[in-house]
């Protein structure tokens, strides 16, 4: 069975009313389990020098020691905790585990990260540290993999990874994501697809396909879906109008295609907000029921 790398063992204190689904990974690691098709291991830390090689070595030591100032830490958007730190060390090192498993076996996930909102000395929206930089960053370094591509659907551009990368030849980052919506500065992306409010299912497909094309022309050795379920209609933080069926579809077409090119995927989580939160969840389990499917035949 496929290993899945969780971060749920890990919690954090948030304020009544906080925005963030805290409970979705809990929720979701259950809906797997009753499914039978996965195995799951707690996702290891991730080592600071790893985590530098992307991300400021003060910005890393200051967050880490709990010195971050209020004005950095409210962009974060989460109360610096010994928690926080240890979740966000367990979702980078989750995405580096699925990078790994995903070279092994074709496809590798992990039920947290998606962190795209990270540049490299600051984080923002919920993101600390960019866990698909330091994976591409670890790639490159340690296994010799030249091109990587980041297909990130979140409905949410991912503006640091596209900081991270401008002008790296060697990492395609796509970015389709609600025009209007947060972060409100967009960065630029190697191609960007901006999606205006209440599109649907069959418009966020025709953008996908082409879009799809320009990755695979890039000819990527590796590949990271952030897929974010924030563009489900229900989600309160989305603005965009897809049902479980486009998100379904969405994700076979992403997924049948780095298949069908033989390049290996790592799954990241990215965003989902609904209430209630089961919405969110069937989705983000939705989106590994369709890699069993595609990769292993489930």
């Amino acid at each position: 069975m496929r290993r899945l790398f969780y971060t749920d063992q890990h919690t954090i204190e948030l304020p009544p009313g906080h925005k963030f689904p805290i409970t979705k990974y809990a929720k979701l690691r259950a809906e797997l389990i009753a499914d039978g098709n996965f195995e799951f291991e707690p996702a290891p830390l991730a080592a600071r020098e790893v985590i530098e090689q992307v991300h400021d070595a003060n910005y890393v030591e200051q967050f880490l020691s709990g010195a971050l100032p209020p004005q950095v830490m409210r962009r974060i958007g989460f109360p610096w905790s010994e928690g926080l730190v240890l979740r966000t060390l367990a979702s980078v090192g989750g995405t580096l585990a699925a990078a790994s498993e995903a070279l092994q076996q074709g496809w590798g996930g992990t039920l947290a990260g998606g962190t795209h909102h990270a540049f490299r000395g600051e984080g923002a929206g919920f993101c600390v540290f960019n866990d698909i930089a330091v994976a591409s960053e670890w790639l490159r370094r340690e296994r010799a993999i030249e091109r990587i591509a980041v297909v990130d659907c979140d409905v949410h551009q991912g503006d640091g990874t596209a900081q991270i990368f401008a002008g790296d030849d060697g990492v395609f980052t796509l970015s389709l994501h609600g025009h209007k919506n947060f972060p409100f500065r967009k960065q630029s992306s190697r191609l960007d697809i901006e999606l205006e409010d209440g599109t649907g299912d069959e418009d966020y497909l025709s953008a996908l396909t082409p879009a799809l094309d320009a990755v695979f022309a890039f000819r990527p050795q590796f590949v990271f879906f952030q897929s974010g379920v924030d563009a489900l209609a229900v989600d309160r933080l989305g603005r965009l109008a897809l049902t479980h069926e486009g998100l379904r579809r969405r994700d076979q077409l992403v997924l049948g295609s780095c298949r069908d090119h033989h390049i290996p995927v790592a799954i990241t989580l990215g965003g989902g907000y609904s209430d209630p939160i089961e919405a969110t969840v069937q989705a983000h389990a939705n989106t590994f029921r369709t890699a069993h499917a595609v990769f292993d035949g489930g």
